[in-house]
């Protein structure tokens, strides 16, 4: 690729662009891009012949041009460079283009869809609690999974997951990630957790606190006995209307990173 390109614009009343872009297209085989009074050809060629017709065309049509050097940037690998691995605990979550780490549970993502990346305070600290909370063999529900991150990283740690999300597209990015990672899952479903009848040893909630307080019946129904419920997505000024609705249930863990709370709660033995 070459490290520079010429943008060429020819500017004129709005009436004369059709026949510029024309005029353009018979001196060259690169795309051209049409505004609303003005004709832009970008290209590493030369430009001499069309500064020459284009002076000929002038003495009929009022027309200007002007050409500016720029950077041919690489987008592709700008985006990928913008991308960067995160550690969270024993989880490593990486896109594509990074080599995973062997000591390490590693998750690969593909950040162009949905929410979750691990970049992000609630998705980091949920990944933190999943570390510390889940363990092998134990059933873990994920409310509101958007790209599935959580979901995986409870996979890789030998959970049987199910996942749900109102968001279509979320589901299938879900989906998609989980193929990617060679991994599976129990169920997955365009809903919330209304929509299955089974109880959970784990269930992950990272939503904002209205959503959370709102569903917050469903979400404790959904614990078996002696369950754990860990919930994100809370801004510090909204933590109080999430642990009024759960009140009933024991806190056992609070983590806040920047303004993100994240609670980790506990179904007693007997409820």
């Amino acid at each position: 690729m070459e490290s520079s390109y010429i943008e060429f614009e020819i500017k004129s009343k709005s009436e004369f662009i059709d026949l510029i872009a024309d005029f353009v297209a018979t001196l060259t085989d690169e795309a051209v891009e049409i505004g609303k009074d003005s004709v832009i050809l970008r290209t590493t060629k030369d430009t001499a012949l069309l500064e020459k017709e284009l002076d000929r065309l002038k003495e009929n049509i009022n027309l200007t041009y002007s050409k500016t050097k720029k950077a041919n940037i690489d987008w592709i690998e700008k985006y990928k460079n913008s991308i960067t691995p995160i550690e969270a605990g024993s989880f490593y979550i990486h896109p594509q283009w990074y080599e995973p780490k062997k000591d390490k549970i590693n998750i690969l993502i593909n950040p162009a869809l949905a929410f979750g990346s691990g970049h992000h305070s609630t998705t980091y600290s949920c990944l933190l609690m999943i570390d510390e909370f889940v363990k092998r063999g134990q059933d873990v529900l994920d409310v509101g999974c958007g790209s599935g991150i959580l979901a995986l990283a409870a996979a890789k740690k030998g959970a049987n997951v199910w996942l749900c999300d109102t968001d279509e597209v979320a589901v299938d990015s879900s989906r998609e990630n989980f193929k990617l990672n060679g991994e599976s899952f129990r169920d997955i479903w365009v809903g919330s957790v209304n929509k299955t009848n089974k109880k959970y040893d784990t269930v992950l909630a990272n939503i904002i606190a209205d959503v959370l307080r709102a569903i917050s019946k469903e979400l404790k129904s959904k614990l078996k006995r002696d369950g754990v419920l860990i919930l994100s997505g809370i801004l510090d000024k909204k933590e109080s209307i999430v642990t009024s609705a759960f009140s009933d249930l024991e806190l056992i863990k609070r983590v806040q990173k920047d303004e993100w709370i994240t609670l980790v709660y506990k179904k007693d033995k007997n409820g």
